[in-house]
């Protein structure tokens, strides 16, 4: 949320005439990242989850795209830029992090399902 938040802040400052161009691009990119991480969140399973996240990954790389856009332009200042871009990939990493995570907990590695030693010398008793 925080970084959609600093793209509304960023954009307030681009032409007026990009009002329907780069400004709404950056807007929605922007906003589409927490909305989709939300959406995915109220889904019926951890799979409908993943699809979302990754979904909200493709909308932070189409906003780094438009941010890398309007500062090739001169829309937006290349320090400007650098910042939004290291906000963004820190949020990449965190939704990275947490699709690992869900994907770890819902399909654990061959070695946790196998059976302990223990186990399998209770059975041959």
């Amino acid at each position: 949320m925080d970084l959609a938040v600093e793209c509304y802040a960023l954009t307030k400052g681009l032409p007026k005439e990009e009002v329907f161009g780069l400004t709404s691009q950056i807007r929605r990119a922007a906003a589409s990242v927490p909305a989709n991480i939300a959406e995915g969140y109220g889904r019926d399973s951890a799979g409908q989850y993943v699809n979302f996240l990754r979904t909200a990954q493709g909308s932070l790389k189409e906003l780094e795209t438009h941010l890398l856009l309007s500062g090739r332009i001169g829309f937006i200042g290349e320090r400007s830029v650098e910042d939004m871009l290291d906000r963004s990939e820190s949020v990449g990493k965190m939704l990275r992090g947490l699709i690992r995570s869900i994907q770890r907990s819902t399909h654990p590695t061959a070695e946790a399902r196998l059976p302990t030693a223990d186990a399998v010398e209770g059975r041959k008793k």
